[in-house]
């Protein structure tokens, strides 16, 4: 199981990436299990030293009781102390964020996601790897 943010590598240059565990629910994990999930619109951010996933959508579980989870709350995200200080004087420069591009299970079965502190593209940048994906598709296609 494979969730991917495709979107992100058109919008943002990737800079350093990092693997981080998240703190979820039981009813979170059952909808992770059944693809309900959507990482396209989330980001990440730094509150008190720690970091936390925001409006990343994960659906209600459908079996879930009264003890369900909210769809899109705000989770933890486990790192090592040194790598959270690392991030945090990194996320101190303008222009840098914090980009989930990756939810998967690990060898163990843990959930991990890939985030990446990425700088954002300018329209022409856009433009460029627009014009080079078709260059490559047509290459593609006459060989």
């Amino acid at each position: 199981m494979l969730i991917l943010n495709r979107k992100a590598r058109f919008r943002y240059h990737f800079m350093e990436y990092y693997i981080a565990g998240i703190q979820l629910l039981g009813t979170e994990v059952k909808s992770i299990r059944q693809n309900k999930v959507n990482i396209m619109e989330s980001f990440c951010q730094m509150k008190d030293g720690e970091l936390y996933s925001i409006n990343m959508y994960i659906a209600e579980y459908k079996f879930g009781t009264n003890c369900n989870h909210s769809s899109r709350r705000e989770r933890k995200l486990l790192l090592k102390k040194q790598e959270l200080i690392k991030i945090n004087k990194k996320l101190k420069n303008t222009g840098l964020t914090l980009i989930p591009i990756e939810l998967f299970f690990n060898d163990k079965g843990y959930i991990k996601m890939k985030i990446v502190l990425a700088k954002g593209k300018k329209i022409y940048d856009k433009r460029e790897y627009l014009r080079k994906k078709d260059l490559f598709r047509e290459v593609k296609q006459f060989l």
